[in-house]
């Protein structure tokens, strides 16, 4: 499969979209479109693991409930509510974009726009406009990054500036036609890379995508062709290779 391959990957999103309604986590920022609380969520979610980030989510909405209660405090204040998530320059940049677009209305739904405010990426503003507004916009981050690698484009070196700019277009290529269908695919990419095909270990038996990828179809042809060849598969060998071939904690530190 590749994915130029149009019907092949709209039958790889319908699967996977099918899985995330079934095995998706319930989380807070999943049960809204307002765009300042789906802004919160991403700033909080970068560099931290989700189960730290859902206390300090309802905590900050709680003192901030809007983009100009936000807008409205002080540095230090917000630096205080932000105590103990760490990476603070997220909590100074969330507060100056609220002071640069609280007296514009809020915040833009397109991602180039998105992408001119205090902080914002091009993952962020991918995530905004698809979870926020429904957008039909790509977004590729760590999780991402190694599900799309993995499935389509195995030899991407996602350390180079090619390899990256080859995720992304290929993230681009395999959004659904609508933006309602987008935000399912958005989160069920997200979900699968930090519940499936994970940096540790890709748990390939429970993959709802497994047909479609070309890294676990490559493993399963070498997995027949030893046992063709010796009779007993050499399955420790084969998970000693998952193991040490592009599941490694070096990995994880690159994408």
């Amino acid at each position: 499969m590749t994915h130029r391959n149009g019907g092949r990957a709209a039958a790889f999103s319908r699967a996977l979209r099918r899985w995330f309604r079934r095995n998706g986590r319930a989380l807070p920022w999943r049960e809204t479109r307002d765009p300042y609380r789906v802004l919160v969520s991403e700033a909080m979610l970068q560099q931290t693991q989700v189960s730290r980030v859902v206390d300090y989510y309802d905590r900050f909405l709680h003192r901030y409930p809007t983009l100009d209660a936000l807008a409205a405090a002080r540095p230090r204040e917000v630096r205080e509510s932000w105590e103990g998530l760490g990476y603070y320059a997220r909590a100074r940049n969330l507060h100056a974009l609220a002071r640069s677009v609280a007296d514009k209305g809020g915040l833009p739904s397109a991602p180039e726009e998105l992408r001119t405010l205090p902080g914002i990426g091009p993952y962020t503003a991918g995530a905004v406009a698809s979870f926020a507004f429904e957008r039909r916009a790509a977004l590729v981050d760590t999780n991402v990054a190694r599900v799309l690698r993995r499935v389509f484009a195995p030899r991407a070196d996602v350390r180079t500036t090619r390899g990256q700019k080859k995720l992304w277009a290929i993230a681009e290529s395999i959004l659904p036609r609508t933006g309602r269908a987008t935000w399912t695919h958005n989160q069920a990419l997200m979900e699968l890379g930090a519940l499936v095909c994970t940096a540790r270990v890709a748990r390939c038996e429970q993959c709802p995508v497994r047909g479609y990828c070309k890294s676990g179809n490559r493993e399963r042809g070498e997995l027949r062709r030893r046992e063709q060849g010796t009779g007993n598969g050499e399955e420790g060998e084969l998970r000693g290779r998952e193991q040490g071939t592009g599941n490694s904690n070096r990995e994880r530190n690159r994408l």
